[in-house]
């Protein structure tokens, strides 16, 4: 086993996991768990599509992180990855999108901050350092609790995700790249430093100062740390609603083409933001990754 593998694995878990569902699916099986989570402090649900091959043996996994007010069912029932995951052997980890539960102050007082907004990052700022971690939540915990109980290659990982959860898979790729083999996105907030969205969840969690925005800023951490690893598979719909305020792919293409990271943007005519969009396009990102892993 490589020391990139050891990586993976140093987060091993001994969590308990309650089963809230499991269906039949394509030969494999699609099941939503439930547990208590160390680092958000409440319970968080996952869902995970085991493929038919794990019968035989551990098979790669992929981490999809969806964007805001999803939880871990959008993926789930509306992007239709199952067939083609079970035809590839693909393991697919579904997880919320944010802590639930912790009732704190004006956490469900809009859609795109608190509840259903945690934008994968670690807060530092009261109240949300007490439980919005997701970042610590997806990369240590989640990654411990699947390696540890589900037939999954540690060394094999890829992650991709829509929306705020395009830019939370490219932050999480980029700043792991011993872990997380391939990455792709499905119209990522490209640069939240510089948009609406962003800039009212990084002040929020992180605080005004903008320089620690950057660990949480896929374009900024194109700049600054490079990846070494497969051209970065991006879709974006021409019809989008949020493409020109708050998407921004052109930043992201920008800073790849300036750092020389391999970007494989490609621009669909007509589609919008939604799972419509991500239903259309899954198998190019199941087949991308199933070719990297």
């Amino acid at each position: 086993m490589s020391g990139n593998s050891r990586s993976c694995l140093r987060y091993i878990s001994t969590t308990m996991i309650t089963i809230i569902s499991q269906n039949k699916c394509f030969g494999g099986l699609q099941s939503v768990y439930s547990h208590e989570s160390q680092e958000t402090g409440c319970s968080m649900r996952f869902g995970v599509f085991i493929p038919p091959q794990a019968k035989i043996g551990p098979v790669p996994v992929l981490y999809w992180l969806s964007g805001l007010t999803c939880t871990e069912e959008n993926f789930i029932v509306k992007a239709g990855a199952q067939r083609v995951a079970a035809e590839l052997g693909l393991a697919i980890v579904a997880p919320d999108t944010s802590p639930r539960g912790l009732s704190l102050p004006g956490d469900a007082d809009s859609y795109d901050f608190g509840i259903g907004a945690g934008f994968y990052v670690d807060a530092t700022e009261a109240p949300w350092s007490q439980g919005y971690r997701m970042y610590s939540y997806i990369t240590k915990e989640l990654l411990g609790i699947v390696a540890s109980g589900f037939l999954v290659e540690p060394a094999r990982v890829g992650i991709f995700g829509h929306s705020m959860g395009g830019n939370g898979a490219l932050t999480i790729a980029l700043k792991n790249p011993s872990c997380y083999k391939s990455v792709s996105a499905f119209a990522p907030i490209s640069s939240p430093s510089r948009c609406p969205w962003g800039e009212k969840a990084l002040a929020g969690y992180l605080g005004a100062d903008r320089n620690k925005w950057r660990e949480y800023d896929a374009t900024s951490l194109i700049e600054d740390r490079g990846w070494k690893g497969p051209a970065i598979l991006v879709d974006q719909g021409t019809q989008d609603q949020f493409l020109e305020a708050q998407l921004k792919p052109e930043l992201l293409k920008e800073a790849c083409e300036r750092i020389g990271v391999p970007l494989n943007l490609r621009m669909q005519e007509g589609y919008d933001h939604s799972y419509y969009f991500i239903a259309t396009f899954i198998e190019d990102h199941l087949r991308f990754h199933a070719a990297n892993l």
